[in-house]
């Protein structure tokens, strides 16, 4: 049988970069180590936050496996629940579709939210009765439709009885209002929204949908939304208004979004931001493995960092000289120096055995792993050896192997049919040489 899980990310278990009274922790926000980086990219939040990172980026560099992309993901977390996180590797922008720079420019503005306020004109209360009327279908007498209704609203202070259009009883019916339900109808458009359930209504309410508190105030008020989209949401939005041909046949799914539909955009959020109904939420782009990227796409983010509406960019590889992709320049970390002059570079350490074990802990109890000490010990061994981001992916095949054998916990045994199972990279690559002769090539 399947049971219904909830996906555990590999860096699901990031709450922050682990720092009280503005001094990292050796183990906190799901972070281990890597004192030195952590308190650089504490910094940085700060930098963030009183808006001195313009025109700049971040670049992590550091072996593989030295948490490069947990720190990213530990930044974008600081600087606050809604701040829009976009992750890409480096060779994610050499797409059939797209050219690389609309890759990595759809990826900037999705990594730049939006927060809307708009104030509108409902009616808002608690379903005290509600009454529709039908009549034949125009096409088919055998059918009823509903062609009006009236619908009785309640707050704490006024009870009122509306007349609603067929519009609105549609509305009502597949939202599956009944009485007890809070809703709101906003006057102009008709659009109607269902609240929750208000406490208290019924006696048998165990199980009901979520539960609101009676309505205070007129039925009919004035109430502020907030919704937050991206700038990139913003763009599909006014390019499919745009396009004729989307009106009937739907936009294609990797469409090119002209530039004057940005910069329209752009003319849009500005007034909007100056009219106080919307402001900017900076976020995160995170490009791993940025040796990937070419000159074009290095040469793109130089000019983007530039610009007035640009995310927070972090740059990550675990590469030293190498040759720069489009040219025939070495150059540290495969990037150009000019680039690499306008970097806050931030370098990574490996881990210890002592570090490499509490991590483990952490992953295993993230992804629900129960292990024996011996167990444990087994894997910070492997993540010595080998790697730890090898170590951390045996937990889910050891734990299976486990369940197997009718065992709750992990032992040694499990672990080490795994790494037979499954080897790693140096492993791998010991195979290749032994067996070279006998590879296609």
């Amino acid at each position: 049988m399947i049971k219904a899980t909830e996906r555990v990310g590999v860096h699901s278990h990031i709450r922050g970069l682990g720092i009280r009274n503005n001094e990292p922790q050796p183990v906190a926000d799901g972070l281990v180590g890597q004192i030195e980086a952590r308190r650089a990219a504490w910094l940085v939040v700060q930098l963030i936050k009183k808006g001195k990172m313009a025109g700049r980026a971040i670049l992590f560099v550091g072996p593989p496996g030295t948490g490069k992309t947990a720190l990213a993901v530990a930044i974008a977390r600081e600087l606050g629940p809604e701040t829009p996180f976009m992750a890409l590797t480096g060779s994610e922008i050499y797409s059939a579709e797209l050219k690389k720079t609309e890759v990595l420019m759809q990826a900037m503005r999705k990594s730049i939210g939006v927060r809307i306020r708009e104030r509108r004109w409902v009616y808002e209360g608690v379903v005290e009765k509600i009454e529709y009327k039908f009549d034949r279908h125009p096409l088919n007498p055998y059918q009823q439709i509903p062609v009006g209704g009236i619908i009785t609203l309640k707050t704490d202070k006024e009870t009122r009885t509306l007349k609603v259009d067929s519009n609105i009883v549609y509305q009502l019916l597949q939202r599956g209002v009944s009485e007890g339900d809070v809703i709101w109808i906003d006057e102009e458009t008709g659009r109607v929204t269902r609240a929750g359930r208000v406490k208290g209504y019924g006696e048998y309410d165990v199980g009901a949908s979520e539960l609101v508190d009676m309505p205070k105030g007129p039925i009919y008020k004035e109430k502020e939304f907030v919704y937050t989209l991206t700038l990139h949401d913003l763009d599909e939005m006014q390019s499919r208004s745009e396009s004729i041909i989307s009106l009937f046949f739907g936009a294609p799914e990797y469409k090119e979004i002209p530039p004057d539909v940005r910069a329209k955009v752009d003319k849009t959020v500005k007034e909007w931001v100056e009219n106080g109904r919307a402001e900017l939420i900076p976020g995160v782009l995170f490009i791993d493995d940025a040796h990937m990227l070419d000159i074009e796409a290095f040469s793109f983010l130089s000019r983007a960092m530039e610009s007035e509406l640009s995310p927070i960019i972090i740059l990550a590889t675990n590469r030293g000289y190498t040759r720069i992709r489009g040219t025939d320049i070495e150059s540290p970390h495969g990037m150009p120096l000019d680039l690499l002059d306008r970097l806050l570079i931030i370098k990574t350490q490996p881990y210890t055995p002592d570090e490499i074990r509490e991590i483990l802990k952490i992953r295993a109890k993230e992804e629900g792993v129960e292990l024996e000490e011996a167990a444990l010990e087994e894997l910070v061994k492997l993540g010595s050896e080998r790697s730890l981001r090898y170590a951390s992916q045996l937990l889910a095949p050891s734990k299976i192997l486990a369940e197997q054998k009718g065992k709750t916990t992990v032992t040694v045994e499990e672990v080490q049919q795994a790494s037979k199972l499954f080897i790693s990279t140096k492993e791998s690559a010991k195979y290749l040489q032994e067996l070279e002769e006998k590879m296609l090539k």
